[in-house]
């Protein structure tokens, strides 16, 4: 039974993580050959706040 689990930052709609849901899904059925009902998708959502680059949040404006 393969659990993907992917971590990404708050913000995507839920279609995009029901399509997110499905790809990763296809992709596991056609790759390590198991029934689709086998498996496992988790999505973690991380707030902006919460995820840091370069010393600063994502929420933190940002210099371009």
């Amino acid at each position: 039974m393969p659990l993907i689990e992917v971590t990404i930052v708050e913000g995507r709609s839920p279609e995009q993580k029901a399509a997110l849901i499905r790809r990763l899904t296809d992709a596991a059925v056609e790759t390590v050959d198991v029934p689709r009902d086998a498996v496992r998708v988790c999505i973690r959502e991380i707030p902006l706040a919460h995820w840091g680059i370069g010393g600063e949040t994502l929420s933190a404006p940002r210099k371009r």
